[in-house]
């Protein structure tokens, strides 16, 4: 294969992705940008890929790009099992909506979706909790899920993806996030902690009991980088809400999931600025997807300041990847990143390639990061 030894394309990615996180590669870099967005979109508006992508699978198409992949996939291996008790049915409502309603012996939660042509996920219209009665509902549910580990899953994913990256997973959304974006949305979950914080407060026990059963199926799994999938936005977690509901789950997750030699990072993918003071306390190793100016509410130097010695994963805006900006501010952030960043750097597109982003300006940040790995 034409290039260097040390070029992403003559790699396998999957084991430099491990060397790369346990310090083990002399200070060579690896550069996983995300795409799946990118594909997705294009799928679902039936628009056809550039050449030469299109027929590609996804693991296909980070192959033709030589690069690594975060390969949240693996999630697939973690299986949740409800209570016996509980009972779960699905109603078509028309053409566009359904309803989702959950039986269990104390009472029951009912949910409302609708789906639109322009999303592959489905608007909820009536969230799964509405008021203390379905809240305690929930929590009655979380107390008694239950976790397994899906051997045939693994198997079939690491051939799928092999040498692409390493096996990685994102646990559940931690205690507000979980309400915000998964249960209630943000008002009604704002509303539930000024009006109800004890009922609140007993459903995010019952989160923190299911997870810590999740964590022991982690602990015991062969998947080495876990990542929580909060999707952080300080717009709508002010420092109050994070001082008191997310760093202590934070804390402790981390804590139990580095006893079994785990590296452990969280998604903040919003605005970070009045958050970043807290990320040295929270136990993690790093943090993916701080978003810099001008797409995010920070600079780069604010970044590294708070990290000190934690991991970055991602660091270039995505928009960056857009024809709006010009190829040589792309790269002007990327060898930012490195400067800053380098050796604890996972570099990335903070968060994703969208769709009208230009697929090719990958392989730009690709000679960028094979240079530096090479001078070294």
């Amino acid at each position: 294969m034409p290039g260097r030894p040390t070029d992403h394309a003559n790699l396998d990615l999957a084991a430099f992705h491990l060397d790369a996180i346990r310090g083990r590669t002399g200070g060579r870099i690896l550069w996983q940008p995300r795409i799946g967005c990118w594909l997705s979109d294009k799928r679902l508006a039936g628009k056809p890929l550039p050449e030469p992508y299109e027929g590609m699978t996804l693991p296909e198409i980070y192959r033709a790009l030589g690069v690594g992949a975060r390969i949240y996939r693996f999630n697939a291996c973690f299986l949740s099992a409800e209570d016996p008790e509980v009972r779960i049915t699905r109603r078509d409502l028309g053409p566009t909506d359904y309803e989702v309603l959950v039986e269990t012996p104390i009472g029951n939660q009912r949910a409302v979706y609708r789906q639109s042509p322009d999303s592959a996920h489905a608007r909820p219209l009536k969230w799964p909790i509405a008021g203390e009665a379905e809240m305690k509902v929930a929590t009655w549910r979380e107390a008694r899920r239950t976790w397994s580990w899906d051997p045939a899953a693994y198997e079939r994913l690491s051939v799928e993806w092999a040498g692409l990256g390493a096996p990685t997973m994102y646990m559940p959304r931690t205690t507000v996030q979980e309400l915000y974006i998964d249960e209630m949305g943000v008002e009604a979950a704002v509303f539930a902690l000024a009006d109800g914080p004890a009922t609140c407060e007993a459903y995010f026990e019952a989160l923190a009991v299911n997870q810590d059963r999740l964590i022991d199926v982690i602990n015991a799994s062969p998947i080495e980088i876990i990542n929580f999938g909060d999707n952080i936005h300080a717009g709508t977690l002010p420092p109050t809400y994070f001082e008191r509901y997310v760093l202590p789950a934070y804390r402790h997750r981390a804590e139990k999931l580095h006893a079994a030699g785990k590296f452990v990072h969280a998604h903040w993918d919003g605005d970070t600025g009045p958050l970043l003071r807290y990320a040295r306390a929270t136990g993690l190793d790093g943090i993916e997807a701080i978003t810099p100016r001008p797409q995010g509410d920070v600079e780069l130097e604010d970044v590294k300041a708070a990290l000190g010695p934690m991991w970055l994963l991602d660091g270039i805006p995505a928009i960056y990847f857009d024809a709006t900006f010009s190829e040589a501010t792309l790269l002007e952030c990327a060898r930012r990143c490195i400067d800053l960043f380098a050796p604890n750097l996972v570099l990335g597109i903070s968060d994703e390639i969208s769709s009208t982003g230009d697929i090719e300006r990958i392989r730009l940040v690709t000679h960028l990061v094979d240079d530096y790995n090479a001078s070294l």
